[in-house]
């Protein structure tokens, strides 16, 4: 089969015939029909993410049909069925975490596209457990960005409990995608971007939020719960000073650069700052439940698999206006 591999940090992706994935007991191979990207893939790509498995097939936001189920195989699924593949891939099951309810922290967890090959290829292999019906409605390439910006968005919004007025600092797609649900449910957004990138202000308006400005600047109100999007350490302390008491600021990214140190004043009065690691599978069934509700919509970019690295190079200098999505044998 064809894949894009990556054979060390900081270099391209090569296009390779590689041996074709045998499922073992409790996997399905899974025909990919597209993949789309994440952020979390160039931080992998360009070494921000330690220890990857090497060599490694990038992608966590997988489409496919079920190809193959071993036999005796105890799985929900049946050959032909559509599957939605995501970044959580395997977990132990006997953790302190898992068995209380927070598989995502898991120690011995292993991640699609990471520690697990994942689909920037034509099949992929992967934990029948792990993996999702996907909502009709949706063709497979819509689809593919609910798998990871969706469920990550998804995890970081319920952190912010029945806030009523929330900020969102950057507005890419996890943070588009979250703000459907967020106007559906009756919040009022208020959105940061970079200074001057009007074009973004402008949809994030167009999309019913409240109010809208820079990064640097003060909301008019202030807010109950902030989500920062953004890889940026120095939105935290910014997020932070905007949040009335009570407040909660949520770190939505798997990879941040240094938050810088602040006043204790901003933090007292119970305020809190909190992480979003991975996802567990309610989160995945509770998106993906109420995405087509909503309707959640996607905007994507397509690219032919042998083009991972241009969609790549367009993703890291923002010059995409969708999530870029490889199409295999999308229908």
């Amino acid at each position: 089969m064809r894949a894009m591999v990556l054979d060390k940090p900081s270099r391209p992706l090569q296009l390779r015939d590689v041996s074709k994935p045998k499922p073992g007991r409790g996997q399905l191979l899974v025909r990919v029909a597209t993949c789309a990207m994440c952020r979390t893939d160039l931080h992998v790509v360009d070494g921000e993410l330690p220890d990857p498995k090497l060599p490694l097939i990038l992608g966590h936001q997988i489409v496919g049909r079920v190809e193959e189920i071993p036999e005796g195989a105890n799985s929900k699924f049946q050959i032909g069925d559509r599957v939605g593949i995501p970044w959580l891939g395997w977990t132990d099951g006997e953790c302190v975490y898992c068995r209380s309810n927070r598989e995502n922290l898991c120690d011995r967890a292993r991640f699609t596209g990471y520690t697990i090959d994942g689909g920037y290829a034509e099949f992929a292999v992967a934990d029948s457990r792990f993996c999702f019906h996907l909502p009709d409605g949706y063709n497979d390439a819509d689809v593919a960005p609910l798998l990871c910006a969706g469920l990550i968005g998804y995890r970081s919004y319920r952190k912010t409990g029945d806030a009523r007025r929330l900020g969102i600092y950057g507005f890419g797609n996890a943070a588009n995608l979250i703000a459907q649900v967020a106007l559906h449910e009756g919040r009022e957004l208020f959105v940061f971007t970079r200074p001057g990138d009007k074009d973004t202000q402008k949809s994030a308006k167009k999309l019913g939020a409240k109010w809208v400005g820079s990064s640097d600047e003060e909301p008019p109100e202030k807010l109950d719960a902030a989500i920062i999007f953004a890889s940026v350490g120095r939105l935290v302390p910014a997020a932070l000073h905007a949040l009335a008491k009570g407040g909660i600021v949520v770190c939505g990214g798997i990879h941040m650069s240094d938050i810088p140190s602040f006043p204790y004043a901003d933090l007292w009065g119970e305020r809190v700052i909190t992480s979003v690691a991975n996802l567990t599978r309610r989160d995945a069934e509770e998106f993906l439940e109420i995405a087509p509700r909503v309707p959640v919509q996607t905007k994507t970019e397509t690219f032919p698999l042998e083009q991972a690295n241009i969609a790549l190079d367009r993703f890291r200098s923002g010059k995409l206006k969708g999530t870029a999505v490889l199409i295999l044998n999308a229908n």
